[in-house]
């Protein structure tokens, strides 16, 4: 077996905590509208395939809703500006990173948040250790699709054989087995051990401590 040598990374749910400021735009932009609040809980559901899809399912009938290109803009606008306002690394993120880069690993980390806010928040949070971050974008298909795991390797030099994915949900497990990736699923993200064994994942961690011993 070819030896690990490379780790990538979703974002939200996995290195970063970032429900609350999440909630705090979706809210912003539906208020805007006179259109129903949403929870913390239902924030949670929603997210997981780009912020599109999270306004697509907080918003009233989606996109046929002919205020939704407007209220979409709004959450986007909003988020930019308070995207780290309650957002931090989940505990032990920084450790794991730390002792990541101290043996050697190259890292990167792909999101199916937009690309701007992907970029910023790394630079913000991990840029210390993290070379590569790629985000939601017209040039390049979203997750779960490939693609931009493939980008991310072909930045670091590195080779499917020698990686592995990190995630916490069902599409990060569905990212993983399209780029052919062994796949490891956070439990202190944004779904359940048992939303995750549905889809197939079957290499869980408690804490990120737990990452090293699998790798």
């Amino acid at each position: 077996m070819t030896k690990i040598d490379t780790i990538i990374f979703d974002l939200d749910g996995t290195l970063l905590y970032t429900l609350d400021d999440l909630k705090a735009s979706v809210n912003y932009a539906l208020s805007k509208h006179n259109m129903p609040q949403r929870s913390l809980e239902e924030i949670r559901q929603f997210v997981g395939n780009g912020v599109e899809r999270l306004m697509e399912l907080a918003v009233p009938d989606g996109k046929s809703n002919p205020e939704f290109a407007t209220a979409f803009e709004e959450f986007k606008s909003h988020y930019l500006i308070h995207c780290n306002d309650t957002t931090r690394p989940y505990d032990g993120i920084m450790e794991l990173l730390k002792e990541l880069k101290k043996r050697g690993y190259k890292m990167a980390i792909v999101s199916n948040k937009y690309m701007t806010a992907t970029q910023e928040l790394n630079a913000m949070y991990f840029d210390k250790y993290i070379t590569a971050a790629i985000g939601q974008s017209d040039s390049v298909r979203k997750k779960p699709a490939p693609d931009t795991v493939i980008e991310a390797l072909k930045r670091l030099g590195s080779t499917k054989e020698s990686s592995i994915y990190v995630g916490d949900s069902d599409v990060d497990v569905a990212t993983a087995r399209n780029s052919e990736l062994p796949c490891i699923s956070c439990l202190w993200g944004f779904r359940t051990k048992e939303e995750l064994i549905k889809v197939g994942a079957d290499t869980f961690v408690n804490t990120p401590g737990e990452i090293l011993d699998i790798i």
